[in-house]
């Protein structure tokens, strides 16, 4: 997955010390080096509760004491950082256009007016970023990654960080860092299970064709088969091909029961999610795809 032209510019400037994973277990960190230093904290759970229409964040003061004790002593300059949220507090959305115009006004209201009826909170008032990607059919077709979010979920995630002296940069999700672990994977589907919630997303060669989270009732693998069945079908009948490969990124024994059901009767590799930077769970697997675009552009 290439790295959005958005995070690119970042390393125009000195690289962010500081990298936050937050999930419901807890927040990974990395910070500055080379190799940096990673670490995790462990959350209470009923500090951080994921939903993409209320409030993540249920015990803001428990949250803000594990961020101030992650920063250490006060600092006389906000540091930069990197704030990597759950994949399901923010909906993150593959929008195709037969034509996507230059100028960035009709841009926007062009993805707006797509996912007006689709979300279940009001578009206009919502936090919304968007990525037109290379490729398409002709010189205008593009395939657009866009992420929304209510300004509200996004606020009380950022204010514990800002109030420790951390000035959040770049605010983006896990799965969207995570493709960048499937930068070499070709045509590939990512299933990432954290917690309740499961992530699919389907790569091609590096450019995004779909990106679903969905609330599991018991996060099994028999339940997780009865979605990537339809993702399959969604390549055969989208991209006229078949996947190359799944990649999983869960507890330890779903890659094993997954590659027993699809080895056989689907004949595509399963494979765990790997990162240069140790086995990615998914409480950090955005954040340690992230430091591998981060160590490849600082190269």
């Amino acid at each position: 997955m290439r790295m959005p032209r958005s995070i690119r510019r970042m390393f125009d400037d000195p690289a962010p010390q500081f990298a936050f994973e937050l999930s419901e277990a807890g927040i990974a960190v990395a910070s500055g080096g080379r190799p940096p230093r990673i670490g995790f904290q462990p959350l209470a759970p009923d500090v951080i509760s994921v939903s993409p229409v209320r409030d993540n964040v249920l015990r803001p003061e428990a949250l803000a004491a594990q961020v101030q004790a992650l920063a250490g002593p006060a600092q006389k300059k906000r540091q930069r950082a990197v704030l990597i949220l759950p994949d399901y507090s923010v909906r993150v959305v593959v929008l195709d256009f037969d034509a996507f115009p230059d100028d960035r006004e009709q841009q926007l209201s062009l993805v707006r007016f797509r996912l007006r009826k689709s979300l279940p909170f009001d578009v206009e008032s919502a936090a919304l970023s968007y990525y037109p990607q290379p490729g398409g059919n002709n010189g205008k077709q593009r395939d657009v990654v866009v992420a929304v979010a209510p300004t509200e979920i996004l606020a009380r995630y950022e204010a514990p960080f800002r109030a420790a002296g951390f000035h959040p940069g770049l605010v983006t999700t896990s799965a969207l860092c995570a493709l960048e672990l499937l930068r070499d994977a070709g045509l590939a589907v990512l299933a990432k299970l954290g917690g309740r919630t499961l992530t699919l997303a389907v790569a091609d060669r590096g450019v995004l064709k779909l990106l679903r989270t969905l609330e599991l009732a018991e996060g099994s693998a028999a339940e997780i088969v009865t979605h990537l069945y339809p993702t399959f079908a969604y390549i055969e009948d989208h991209l006229a091909a078949r996947p190359e490969k799944v990649l999983v990124c869960g507890p330890g024994a779903l890659a094993e029961e997954l590659r027993q059901e699809f080895e056989g009767q689907a004949a595509v590799p399963v494979e765990p999610l790997r990162s240069r930077f140790g086995a990615p769970h998914p409480y950090d697997a955005g954040l340690l795809g992230y430091l591998e675009s981060a160590e490849e552009l600082a190269a």
